[in-house]
């Protein structure tokens, strides 16, 4: 053996001895103790089928772990864990499922390459448990009926459970990453490596100073799958940001809070609020500056689900008024607002029209209102229209499988599906789903268009997908909520929970719905005059639209 070569061999068994001697941090620990343990309860075959109670193992291996120094000893720790939960017998079966064709943007074991954490050993032992895994019922994970969204579980709730007891937070991390890392369907969507999110929210749950604390570290995490689904409200997170309202509801528009309506008419009188008040500054603050300051506590799939979702941060607080700086008539003032709890608002919604004719002949249908039994009804009342107007921008009832049989010439695909693979936790299965129409079907031929905005979510996005099929359909309006997918629960210590979006939804060509929103023909968004002048300017483009011909 040369010099040279003989320098390259000792270069490297010392390297090798370095990275297996590295002192560990106690965060490194927690990290790499998170990936095994959730990998363990949903791919090792005792452990998977519910023989252990995984929470006790888990508060039982942290004080070993905490005193394991390097790699070797953490490692070492984690094979005699693992032998002490049986033996694992060989499956044949497994073989023949992992050659199965998968929908893998998610699926990544590849931590246990990882030589700063993981042995040789310990990866062997990891690698023989996936290629050996759990098959059949699972415990802690199942598919749903119907839509075959994932139903995480038998999971502990913790009722007695502190902010203080730091065990108690370790799982809770772990539990919420774990779900994540294996069964949500958009993980590589996500803004964040999730595998970087788990390194930087380790510390914060270990460092909590108060309930509030830790509430909002939860929710900062859950913000991150960045979902519109993915919400979490507690009563502590509901008093960080105030009970109190301000009388008006409003939209936020070029970094401002525009006045569109009122829970209360009579107080938003007293309190001196006009629609199309143009409202610049709270207590002292720009509207950017709140919004951007809330940002990693508002949840959504886009920044216009999150400026949506911003309706409870920007005017409410505890105390009995607000201090707010406004325009009003190209004037800029400043007065204080009343606050008041919601309850005293006794809002209730306007109850709209289901359908009616608007001027020349165009019919106008609100899907918030219809109900499917009143499909056929409203299709023969609008069969002698120009073209017809389906409002979206609401939460729609099931009627769009009855409306699309009157709108497609043929059968059309509208939608796939990835579903998770239980037997194989961070895979899903891609699948084509369903066409809707009948040959020979169409029994409106003139012109359809879709209003949505981001109020379009989940089941409404779903609508439009369906709808979108028809022969003759154009959709105008704004990004939707970008939240598609049935929703799936999950409970958390505490007696806390939370949602994801459960299954992956597509247009056929393989557009995600999810974060995007659905697909628009053309884009419009109302305006600060538009609001000013009582003017709905989506409407107004549709009319505009049908009238021109294109």
């Amino acid at each position: 053996m040369n010099l040279v070569k003989r320098f390259i061999l000792l270069f490297f068994c010392g390297t090798n001895f370095l990275l297996a001697q590295r002192s560990l941090s106690y965060n490194d620990k927690l990290f790499a103790t998170a990936k095994v343990w959730g990998f363990l309860k949903y791919y090792h075959p005792n452990v998977a089928k519910g023989k252990f109670d995984w929470d006790k193992q888990l508060f039982e291996i942290l004080p070993l772990i905490e005193k394991a120094n390097t790699k070797d000893e953490f490692s070492k720790i984690c094979i005699a864990w693992i032998e002490s939960l049986g033996k694992i017998n060989n499956c044949s079966k497994c073989l023949k499922l992992s050659k199965q064709d998968y929908f893998d943007k998610n699926f990544d074991l590849s931590w246990m390459q990882d030589s700063l954490l993981i042995s040789n050993e310990l990866h062997d032992k990891l690698k023989f448990i996936e290629h050996n895994r759990a098959l059949g019922k699972q415990y802690y994970a199942s598919i749903g009926k119907g839509a075959q969204n994932v139903k995480i579980e038998n999971e502990k709730v913790y009722e007695d459970f502190t902010w203080d007891n730091r065990n108690l937070r370790i799982l809770t991390l772990f539990r919420y990453w774990n779900n994540i890392e294996y069964f949500f369907p958009y993980k590589y969507q996500m803004d964040e490596d999730w595998d970087a999110v788990l390194k930087e929210m380790i510390p914060k749950f270990l460092n909590v100073n108060s309930e509030l604390d830790y509430h909002l570290s939860l929710l900062e995490l859950v913000v991150k799958i960045d979902d519109s689904h993915a919400g979490f409200f507690t009563e502590i997170t509901k008093e960080y940001f105030g009970k109190k309202y301000i009388a008006a509801y409003y939209k936020i528009i070029d970094d401002k809070a525009v006045v569109l309506g009122f829970y209360n008419d009579s107080l938003a009188l007293v309190n001196d609020i006009q629609i199309g008040d143009v409202f610049t500054k709270v207590n002292g603050e720009s509207i950017s500056q709140i919004i951007n300051g809330n940002d990693k506590y508002i949840h959504g799939s886009n920044q216009a689900t999150k400026l949506r979702n911003n309706n409870y941060s920007i005017f409410n607080g505890s105390t009995d008024s607000v201090e707010v700086e406004y325009l009003r008539n190209n004037i800029l003032q400043s007065k204080k607002v009343g606050r008041y709890f919601f309850e005293d608002f006794n809002y209730k919604r306007p109850v709209k029209d289901k359908w009616r004719i608007l001027e020349n002949n165009i019919g106008y249908v609100n899907l918030g209102s219809l109900e499917r039994d009143d499909v056929s009804g409203m299709m023969d009342s609008l069969k002698n229209t120009k073209a017809i107007i389906f409002d979206i921008r609401n939460y729609p009832k099931n009627t769009l499988y009855s409306i699309v049989s009157y709108l497609n010439s043929e059968p059309k695909e509208f939608v796939n599906f990835t579903r998770p693979v239980i037997n194989y936790p961070g895979r899903y299965t891609y699948e084509k789903y369903m066409k809707v129409g009948k040959a020979k079907g169409l029994k409106y031929a003139n012109r359809v268009v879709l209003l949505v905005n981001e109020f379009t979510q989940s089941f409404g996005e779903f609508t439009a997908m369906c709808l979108q099929t028809g022969d003759q359909v154009t959709t105008i309006g704004s990004q939707t909520a970008g939240a598609d997918g049935n929703v799936s629960k999950m409970e958390l210590p505490g007696g806390l929970s939370t949602w994801i979006s459960g299954i992956g939804v597509f247009y056929p060509d393989g557009t995600e719905t999810q974060r995007n929103g659905i697909k628009l023909n053309y884009e419009v968004k109302p305006s600060i005059s538009g609001i000013l002048e009582g003017r709905d300017e989506v409407l107004e483009m549709a009319i505009q639209h049908i009238e021109a011909g294109n």
